[in-house]
């Protein structure tokens, strides 16, 4: 981080050490090339990138069923940063995920915990407040469990001791959940939902599932050596349409292609991805006898 140790209340050296023991520096893991391309979001990412554009409230609610690419979104935001596709004032952000799991993990007790993460709350805060810097921009996954009435959480009312710095615009945050988890917990809260900006994900069509599932397929095709048809994107997304009802996607069609890929190597093909490998994908993922499952 720029500038002096002793400019900030977190020195550089404290800040530094603690976003790397339970932070995810998405950006940095975006460069290093470790994720597959984000695709079929840009009208969220559009509204993503507006709502950080913003001097007050600047903190997004992403809401949509599980298995729609809510926290996909993370990673998306990382890539049009590294890209450059967002105005001056975000490029070079870091988009870092505050892992709950990691900051929680052998603590004794709520003050171990609160140690640990206000500090990052508190150094990431102050720096973003002076704008001589790109700003970092915050992401938690399963944000409601930070809410007071989420009784089932050790983390149950962090979100409260966030509030100041959500109020004083000095925290870039997005955060994720579903729409009944955040009925039942983030907006019977409403000092801490007026605070955030909802933006509200649909599951993908089909045509858009398969659009998807092309534009992630080249990966595939690179750790699997074999080719991936657009018929067989189609096959995939209209079978897990059919069999797969309990879960969303593009989720349930990503998973149903790697599972396909890697029953096709298993059975000696070398070549292209069959339509038997995909059956077979289907009905383990479905429940189902294979012998049920035809395209």
């Amino acid at each position: 981080m720029a500038g002096k140790t002793n400019k900030f209340q977190i020195s550089d050296d404290e800040l530094n050490g603690l976003i790397q023991r339970y932070t995810r520096d998405i950006t940095e893991q975006e460069r290093a090339g470790k994720f597959d391309p984000i695709t079929g979001r840009d009208t969220e990412l559009d509204q993503i990138t507006l709502i950080l554009l913003q001097r007050l409230r600047k903190n997004v609610m992403l809401l949509g069923p599980a298995g729609t690419g809510k926290t996909a979104l993370f990673i998306g935001l990382a890539q049009w940063i590294h890209q450059g596709r967002v105005p001056d004032m975000l490029k070079n952000s870091r988009i870092i995920e505050l892992e709950m799991s990691m900051i929680g993990a052998g603590s004794q007790s709520r003050s171990d915990l609160e140690g640990r993460l206000m500090p990052i709350i508190k150094g990431v805060a102050e720096r973003n407040a002076t704008y001589e810097q790109p700003p970092i921009i915050f992401c938690i996954d399963e944000i409601h469990q930070l809410m007071i009435c989420f009784k089932a959480s050790s983390f149950a009312g962090i979100a409260d001791l966030m509030k100041p710095y959500l109020t004083a615009g000095d925290l870039y945050m997005l955060g994720a959940t579903t729409r009944e988890e955040y009925d039942d917990y983030v907006k019977v809260e409403p000092a801490i939902d007026r605070r955030f900006q909802k933006i509200h994900l649909e599951v993908p069509d089909l045509p858009r599932t398969v659009e998807i599932l092309m534009n992630l397929k080249g990966n595939f095709e690179k750790h699997y050596k074999m080719k991936i048809t657009k018929d067989s994107c189609s096959r995939i997304v209209k079978l897990t349409d059919r069999f797969i009802r309990n879960r969303n996607n593009p989720d349930k069609s990503i998973l149903v292609l790697d599972q396909a890929c890697a029953r096709a190597i298993k059975s000696g093909i070398q070549d292209e991805l069959d339509t038997l490998s995909i059956e077979a994908a289907v009905a383990s993922e479905a429940g189902v006898d294979a012998r049920a499952v035809k395209s």
